[in-house]
């Protein structure tokens, strides 16, 4: 493996069923295109919201068999940068997912479906596969939010050869069960999931208030052994990068 510039993207939370991020979402592309970065994560269902906060869940669900999501995307497509998107996904069972797209040089490359859809209950079905990709000499997994809270896909990722795992996550919560002490909760599970793994972690998060949902923000990138090399500001939109390599030839912040 060779060094990579990876970034995570911590985004503004808007408002459920907006698709304003897919422009910003261009602006970041750009940036990244500037700064030599690889692969640009950004957080759960970032594209029009989590469903679960829908009063029409499928309302925003993309259909990925028909090609809509490559052509939804296209502002996207870059000759350097790979970015992982959230969405909300409808099978041909009508079903929903809570998925990330892996979309490379303009089209959909890989799908990732999120095994544990809440903590409670949930409009989407459970995926059901642990696939990695491979971009730039990287190999890696994507986990969504809640699936990190369970040592099986990190495990199983980190088996088929992953050494960085992507954590888009959507942390919007109603403002009386949304508070800063989520933040150290989840730093600590990327923590532990970098040391047991000795993997690299990327988590990418939503950040601010809009209006019915809050989020503290808890995007950051740890390293193998477990050190926290980069953190994003609490309730704000941020971007952060760095360049990761393997455990023995250590890393930069870029």
């Amino acid at each position: 493996m060779i060094a990579v510039k990876v970034a995570a993207w911590q985004a503004p939370l808007l408002p459920a069923g907006s698709m304003q991020a897919l422009h910003l979402i261009q602006v970041r592309v750009a940036w990244c295109e500037a700064e030599g970065i690889s692969i640009l994560c950004c957080p759960e269902a970032i594209l029009g919201g989590l469903a679960d906060y829908s009063e029409s869940p499928g309302a925003f669900a993309i259909d990925t068999r028909d090609g809509r999501l490559d052509t939804l995307l296209a502002p996207l497509a870059s000759h350097t940068v790979t970015t992982i998107v959230g969405f909300t996904e409808v099978a041909e069972n009508g079903r929903l997912y809570n998925a990330a797209a892996v979309f490379e040089r303009g089209a959909v490359t890989g799908i990732y479906r999120k095994l544990h859809p809440a903590i409670r209950r949930s409009v989407y079905h459970a995926g059901t596969d642990t696939p990695v990709f491979r971009i730039a000499g990287l190999t890696f997994g994507i986990v969504i939010c809640n699936d990190s809270n369970f040592p099986e896909p990190a495990r199983l990722m980190a088996g088929q050869g992953a050494v960085a795992l992507f954590i888009p996550s959507n942390n919007g919560l109603p403002a009386i069960r949304s508070n800063a002490a989520l933040v150290d909760h989840t730093r600590s599970v990327d923590i532990a999931m970098a040391v047991e793994h000795s993997v690299w972690v990327i988590r990418a998060d939503v950040a601010g208030d809009n209006g019915a949902l809050r989020s503290y923000g808890s995007s950051s990138i740890v390293d193998p052994r477990g050190t926290v090399i980069q953190s994003s500001r609490p309730l704000s939109e941020d971007l952060i990068f760095a360049e990761i390599g393997p455990p023995s030839a250590g890393y930069q912040i870029a």
